[in-house]
């Protein structure tokens, strides 16, 4: 399977491949070495729209389920029931008893209660392909590694629509509503075009490395996925087949190719050296660099181990915001107002160089400025952190800091 599916990734789609010299010159250079790295070809025709609420997240989705006719096909870290999922699961289970070809990977750590719960039997009894991704277990850690994760969010609906973003198979109203960091806030992007094939594509490839069960891959015969818009795109994919530089390196490139302004948002800020270097190094020329993360973090470590980044941060010039609107998970980069980043990719080395992750790369100035007014609206529930302000904290938190950086490489 994996020679075939690097020959289709070089023979599908052709039509609607975009060349490099008719890509920005911003996105020039990330396009080259996604196409070198990782086999996938940047494709215009697109129409990508932005969808910056959860709930309206979750009620596209289940509509378009609804609307099904052939395939759904979903894939995420975490899968829990409540609110405005269980109609969603509901839609997937009818859609699979009038038809349509339902399936559903989950990763095990990421949905353990979910496995846990009698959901599972139920959509498989309605027909709905349920697999665990990257199962764990005492016996499976003498043959295999338990720190490799599915932490991939996509939906490929028909050969029409599909989505991707960092939102997870959960309902923030119902989701971790106790713990006091307020509901998760995220998006995901509705995509149509020639770039719904590709992330068909990654989905069987998924599917394959989990069950050894091999779905024809798409092919764009007869019309399958024309051209319906004017927007260009590239899918990056990390994890087999696909080497685990490839978003790193991405990352690292916009960094250094942004001329005028850098907006990154993440919920886990642990940087490895080089990307720090790179955010430092930004800021130092002159690019106004900003950094949002969330005031609360569900990770008490990764909390304090990011904050021992800020001194050489914000020294360098860089701006830091502590976004007060709930749990921001978006993770989102948008380069001098034109390209456009975002996907499942924390900034920290277990996305990095563990997880099986995956970012899009829109190459289009109208869908940035959307995305960067969303960013400026994140601004807004937000306060900026002043160096003044970050030297006079504590002496227990400067030792709290330090120590945990020392685990960085490990969160």
């Amino acid at each position: 399977m994996g020679t075939q599916f690097k020959d289709w990734l070089r023979n599908e789609p052709t039509s609607n491949r975009q060349s490099l010299n008719d890509a920005s010159y911003l996105a020039r250079s990330m396009q080259a070495f996604v196409e070198s790295y990782t086999g996938m070809p940047m494709l215009k025709g697109n129409n990508h729209i932005l969808l910056p609420t959860t709930k309206k997240i979750l009620i596209e989705i289940t509509e378009e389920i609804n609307r099904s006719q052939s395939t759904c096909y979903l894939l995420f870290y975490l899968c829990k029931e409540g609110g405005l999922i269980d109609p969603l699961l509901e839609a997937l289970m009818n859609a699979a008893q009038r038809g349509v070809k339902c399936k559903l990977l989950l990763d095990s750590v990421g949905s353990h209660d979910f496995f846990n719960s009698k959901m599972p039997k139920k959509l498989r009894k309605a027909g709905v392909e349920v697999v665990e991704a990257l199962p764990v277990g005492w016996f499976r850690l003498l043959f295999q590694r338990q720190d490799l994760r599915m932490h991939r969010k996509l939906v490929c609906i028909d050969d029409h629509v599909a989505y991707t973003g960092s939102m997870n198979l959960v309902d923030p109203v119902f989701f971790k509503t106790k713990q006091g960091f307020g509901e998760w806030v995220d998006i995901m992007v509705r995509c149509e075009g020639p770039i719904v094939q590709l992330m068909q594509g990654l989905f069987v490839w998924d599917w394959f490395l989990e069950t050894d069960n091999k779905i024809p891959l798409p092919l764009s015969e007869k019309g399958r996925f024309p051209s319906v818009g004017k927007q260009k795109s590239q899918l990056i994919p990390s994890g087999p087949e696909f080497g685990e530089a490839s978003i790193h390196q991405v990352f690292l490139t916009a960094i250094y190719e942004a001329k005028h302004s850098l907006v990154l948002t993440t919920p886990y800020f642990v940087p490895d050296e080089s990307l720090l270097a790179a955010l430092q190094v930004a800021a130092l020329r002159g690019v106004d660099v900003k950094i949002i993360i969330p005031a609360k973090n569900d990770s008490f470590m990764v909390k304090y181990a990011s904050r021992a980044f800020f001194d050489e941060l914000l020294t360098a010039g860089a701006q830091v915001y502590k976004f007060y609107g709930g749990l921001l998970h978006t993770k989102s980069i948008v380069i001098d107002e034109k390209i456009a980043l975002l996907g499942t990719v924390n900034l920290d080395r277990r996305s990095f160089w563990l997880n099986f992750e995956m970012t899009m790369l829109i190459d289009d100035g109208d869908f940035s400025s959307e995305l960067l007014t969303l960013q400026k609206q994140y601004l807004l529930a937000s306060k900026q952190i002043s160096l003044l302000e970050w030297k006079k904290r504590s002496y227990f938190k400067k030792l709290l800091e330090g120590t945990l950086y020392l685990f960085s490489p490990l969160l």
